[in-house]
Order: structure tokens, then sequence, then C-alpha cells
């Protein structure tokens, strides 16, 4: 999901419905990781020179957007746990939010918004990554899958579908797939692939900036370069139990645009033109694992649940600090679930 599938949003706040049904214990022990997500972001603004390639990256910043006053006491609460971690969240009354959103539905009441956060486009990014680590020396292997995993004195052996490849270390960032990886080995990590879907409109004349969320429902909602839709949120999509297949699901397209109309109802005319559903590796307290699993020496874990496309850069460099044993990029110790 984080490499390909996902619909290109970087977050840098607590996901508010995940705060609302956790409650504030969960919050305060996922706050710590916005420091990581913000310095991810910050990277990714050097990105496009350093790999000389376009992926529309922009930071023009997230509305998170209330429609009663309840909501916005809740906004108010869960900036404070944001603050403390030296993320920036204005709180917007109803005449800040017309100037800075003047499209947003009038029965708008305020919101909060996050300067740091924007999006870029994972179709563009993924393959200049790709290529700047071939140029290094990388190599892929395409539908190739890993079956079996030995771990002994000499290194890692892994069985896969075109042949045994033996390896010194081996760093599993494999996303939803992660916990059956380190199960080859019996480590056990509470790591679930949660299916879901994200939906794409018809070009429109720009007229989003923002990232936007919605404090009624689950909702992300963004506007492309190119000029389309991108409105998703974890609306679940379907699993077919006997194939392992996903297909989109129908009520939570439905509930999806309800969402993204409660906001913006001028969007009523615009087409939807798909919707695709990818798997997302999820934990329930959201926090990564990062660096080698104790016990299992050249075993290595990269998996940051749920924002992994915002966090990728920064939680590649910390892995890669401790393989090469240089001082680490930043303080995880709170952060990482393996410091």
């Amino acid at each position: 999901m984080a490499s390909g599938a996902n619909a290109g949003s970087l977050h840098c706040q607590i996901p508010n419905t995940e705060f609302l049904e956790n409650g504030e214990t969960w919050a305060k022990g996922f706050a710590p990781v916005l420091k990581l997500m913000k310095k991810s972001i910050g990277l990714w603004e050097t990105l496009e020179k350093e790999l000389k390639s376009d992926f529309e990256f922009s930071k023009t910043g997230g509305l998170l957007i209330a429609q009663t006053e309840e909501q916005m006491r809740n906004i108010e609460r869960k900036a404070k746990f944001e603050r403390q971690q030296g993320i920036e969240m204005e709180i917007l009354t109803r005449d800040d939010l017309v100037k800075m959103a003047p499209y947003i539905n009038d029965k708008m009441v305020g919101g909060a918004y996050c300067p740091d956060e924007g999006s870029a486009n994972p179709h563009k990014a993924t393959p200049a990554f790709a290529k700047a680590a071939q140029l290094c020396g990388a190599r892929f292997f395409q539908y190739t899958s890993a079956d079996a995993i030995e771990w002994g004195r000499c290194g890692f052996q892994v069985k896969s579908s075109i042949g045994v490849i033996s390896a010194k270390r081996v760093v599993n960032a494999a996303g939803a797939g992660a916990g059956s990886i380190a199960d080859m080995l019996g480590i056990k990590f509470d790591i679930v692939g949660f299916p879901i879907q994200v939906n794409v409109t018809e070009r429109a004349a720009p007229l989003v900036k923002h990232l936007l969320y919605f404090a009624g429902d689950r909702l992300t909602l963004k506007q492309a370069k190119s000029g389309g839709f991108l409105i998703g949120g974890g609306w679940p999509s379907t699993v077919n139990q006997q194939t392992g297949k996903l297909s989109v699901n129908p009520d939570s397209v439905r509930n999806n645009m309800w969402a993204a109309l409660s906001l913006i109802p001028s969007m009523g005319d615009t087409r939807l033109l798909r919707t695709w559903p990818a798997f997302v590796n999820g934990t329930k307290d959201w926090k990564p694992l990062l660096g080698e699993v104790p016990g299992f020496k050249g075993f290595y874990m990269n998996v940051f649940p749920w924002m992994g496309f915002t966090a990728g850069p920064m939680s590649a460099r910390l892995v890669a600090d401790q393989i090469l044993g240089r001082q680490l990029s930043m303080d995880i110790r709170g952060i990482s679930v393996l410091h």
C-alpha cells in the first residue's frame, strides 16, 4: 500500500477518528510518532532534487474541519497532544475557515490547520526511488514470493519462487505481509493487513489547495495536480474469503462520497471515475517497528503502520543507520516498538 496503491497523503497529526475511538491514553502513546512523521516530510521536501524527478510534492497544509461545537472541542483536545510534540496546530474559527477555504460548506463551524501536511504522487515517487536504488546497485526480483526463511551462523537462506537467496541481513519491509514474513522465523508481531479503498474523480478546475479531513466522519480529500479529487479515509474494501482477493465495497463508496459532499457540496456534479482497493498494514498502537529484532541478529524490521507513505523516507534512513552502525538520525526511544 505504501509503495504505490495509496493516495499520496503526507500526514502530520493524530488521526481524528482513532483519537475519538481509542481515547487520550492511546493518543498519549502514539503522539511521539508525530516527530518522526514531521522529519520524514522534511526529507520529502528534498527528494525531488536529490532523485532528479518531479513527483508532485506539495506542502500546503492540512485542514481538519468541524461541523459542530462538540467536534471543535475534540479537535482542541487533540491539538494539545500534537503541540506537545512540536506540531503546529492552528485552531480556526468559521471566519478563518471561509478565508482559507471558501468552497467549504457554510454549515461548518471551524477547524484546525496543520501547515506541515501535504501530498506527493506515489505513481511517480515509487519509480523514482526504484531507479535511484538500481543506480546504486540494488536488484529487484518482481513477482517473486518469499516462501520460507532459515537463520543460522552464516546468515539467512530465503527460499523463494526463483530459488534460494543467501543474505547476511534481511530487512522486513513487507507492509501488510510483514507479520507473515516475521512468523517464518517464529517472531510474533501483531501486524494485520486491513482492506481499504480510495476513490478518484474526473478532472476538475483547481479548487482544493489543502489536504482535507472531516471531524464528522472518515475522510481524506485532496486535489491532484491533474485536477482529479482523491477521496479516501480508510473505508473498508471487501476481501474474498476463498481467494483473498479484494473488491470494491459499494457501501464504502457511498459513505465516503457523502463525507466528501458534506464538506464540498459543489463536488456533486463531479463524476467518480474509479475506485481501487488495497491492503494497508496496521497495529493496535499505530507505532512503528524499526530496527533489529532482539535475539535475531541481522533481521531488521521496517514497518510503519497505516501511514507508511508519509514516514517512508525517515523510516528507511533510521533502519539504514542501524545496519551501517551510524548514529541514528533521530532519537526513536518511545517511538519504535523495538527501542
